[in-house]
């Protein structure tokens, strides 16, 4: 994710000596050669040397390169393209050995496979004793269903059973000669599946476990491809495009132009300062608030464009926040040191209204669940409240600070807040143990990553600093550029992975930097206001949008020309109702 994590390196594969690649091409081909789906083996031509390197980079084997294309071209079904391949090349898929195994398998001569397995050269006896473990097992099914009971009987006790491995197994066995019921739950799994294709899966079963040597892993040159087009995607410095947009004609690289910088559509409903805007969890609706008393809630179209769907009206002084149910169904409003309402996102109705008697409440936000809010208080409690307003619990000594920002990760176990002017504690409510996210400079508003194992503080001192959570909190980051000097400002995660950070400005510009690196790649004009707010959208990693003290909210996409439609004036045509809160309190 934006450099921050590594991935695994890829599987080492195994490398067969000179001596045993030749003995592939000097045994006999007269043997029938079964690929994925079967085909006749054409006798192999003479070559220059299965050694021989392919490639600019001098580290492609031909013999190598040339199988994985023939396993390609039999797992996609090309027996004919397989089987010429094999021919012209001179080099075979598999040795007369290997073939003659699996052809054994998928005839169900048992004995025979054993006696051929035990001559492909395995070095590891426990790949041997599991293989074949595999074999008898299948051997021991098929005289089960056949009513061979005896013959079963016999290969578990003298065949299965001296393997010496996999006891519980060997016990499950037993039981389905005891009891045809329990060799029914055991097979269950391919209950009308054809003798023939349960020994097809048989193969694959075994292809798993041996050698890649021997035999070339199912789906192989897929498997590489990915690796390499991934490899591509992570190396990206701008990478901010869909997976579709990956191509096998040229490597991927993307621009700036990836990034959502230009103006796509200005909403001008607010007559106020907006302070809060948070896109939806699916990324459908937006909603933003205004020190004119209002939130609105904004429907997102296909086509990209926004349209006012409510305007929330019924508090009594500036909305400060917002916060989408996890259903994306309801939202929640807090006006300042007011009360925390709850709206129907369909049909934008006031359900609840959620209040302390003498005190305020300054944020708000779900439990994962979506039973149950939370809620910070002027007395820097944090209020847990059920969906009808009944307070449940309350939290004292959490916090010693007025800041108002809280999170829950999604699995409902960590609180995060701000218990000091320069402290973020995250609390686990399970092991009741607490760690310290501690800055030096006083923390005006923080933000959780969507893995919950990242936090984005904004500080004092206009710096936005990136910390790792997962384990022992550690700063991994730092962002700078931004001004910020008297206002709240906030920032967000934000396009493919969250490989982005964006914040506001007071100097009325979004700037976004990498997230890996750290570097300023974008300062976006636009506003005539300091930018408050901005939000990512969470399923459109094209769209950005930020919320102003010019009592707009701007909307960023891609560079296209803006359709003039498209303007908050255009989409706004419809119906559009400003709705009172008829919630009752508690």
């Amino acid at each position: 994710m934006g450099g921050l994590e590594d991935d695994e390196p890829p599987a080492k594969r195994v490398k067969a000596s000179s001596a045993e690649l030749r003995s592939l091409l000097n045994t006999s081909s007269s043997l029938l050669h079964i690929g994925c789906l079967g085909g006749p083996m054409a006798k192999p031509l003479p070559f220059h040397g299965e050694q021989d390197i392919i490639g600019s980079k001098g580290v492609i084997k031909r013999a190598e390169f040339v199988r994985i294309i023939t396993r390609t071209l039999y797992s996609l079904g090309y027996e004919k393209s397989g089987a010429i391949l094999e021919e012209e090349s001179g080099i075979s898929l598999h040795s007369s050995v290997v073939n003659l195994f699996r052809k054994q398998v998928l005839d169900g001569n048992w004995d025979g496979s054993l006696e051929t397995l035990h001559k492909i050269g395995l070095v590891d006896e426990n790949l041997l004793k599991c293989s074949s473990f595999l074999i008898l097992e299948q051997k021991f099914f098929e005289l089960l269903e056949t009513n061979g009971f005896m013959d079963a009987l016999k290969t578990l006790r003298c065949e299965i059973t001296p393997l010496g491995i996999n006891k519980k197994r060997v016990h499950e066995l037993a039981s389905c000669v005891v009891s045809p019921s329990h060799h029914v739950l055991l097979r269950f799994a391919n209950l009308g599946t054809e003798t023939s294709n349960l020994r097809l899966k048989l193969l694959e079963e075994l292809q798993k476990l041996l050698p890649p040597t021997v035999m070339i892993p199912e789906r192989r040159l897929e498997h590489l491809v990915e690796q390499a087009l991934g490899l591509q995607r992570e190396s990206c410095y701008f990478h901010n495009s869909l997976d579709s947009s990956l191509s096998l004609y040229a490597d991927h690289n993307c621009g700036k132009d990836q990034l959502p910088s230009h103006t796509a559509q200005v909403l001008q409903e607010h007559h106020d300062e907006v302070w809060f805007l948070q896109f939806s969890n699916h990324g459908k609706y937006l909603a933003s608030s205004s020190n004119d008393k209002s939130a609105i809630i904004w429907e997102v179209h296909e086509d990209g464009g926004l349209s006012l769907k409510h305007k929330l009206i019924d508090h009594q002084k500036a909305v400060l926040m917002i916060a989408w149910s996890p259903d994306d169904r309801q939202l929640l409003t807090c006006g300042m040191e007011e009360v925390v309402r709850r709206w129907d996102v369909h049909s934008g109705e006031c359900l609840q209204v959620y209040e302390k008697t003498g005190l305020g409440l300054i944020s708000c936000g779900w439990f994962p669940d979506g039973k149950r809010l939370f809620s910070g208080v002027t007395d820097k409690s944090i209020c847990i409240w059920d969906l009808d307003g009944k307070e449940i619990d309350s939290w004292n000594g959490l916090r010693t600070s007025m800041t108002s920002d809280i999170s829950i990760t999604k699995d409902g176990r960590h609180i995060i807040n701000t218990c000091k002017g320069n402290v973020i504690m995250l609390l686990d409510r399970e092991m009741k143990m607490e760690k310290l996210v501690e800055e030096e400079q006083p923390i005006t508003s923080f933000t959780l990553s969507g893995d919950d194992k990242f936090l984005l503080v904004n500080l004092i001192n206009q710096e936005i600093h990136l910390w790792c959570i997962k384990d022992d909190p550690r700063l991994i980051m730092r962002y700078k550029g931004h001004r910020r000097s008297r206002f709240l400002i906030r920032s967000c995660f934000g396009g493919i992975k969250q490989a982005f950070v964006a914040s506001g400005s007071e100097d009325s510009q979004v700037y976004i930097w990498h997230r890996g690196s750290g570097d300023l790649v974008e300062a976006l004009p636009g506003h005539s206001g300091a930018v408050n707010c901005v939000s990512w959208n969470p399923s459109n990693p094209h769209m950005l949008a930020s919320a102003s003290d010019d009592h707009t909210v701007r909307v960023w996409g891609l560079s296209k020309k803006v359709d003039p439609k498209a303007t908050s004036e255009g989409h706004s045509n419809g119906v559009v109702a400003h709705r009172q809160c008829n919630g009752h309190s508690k």
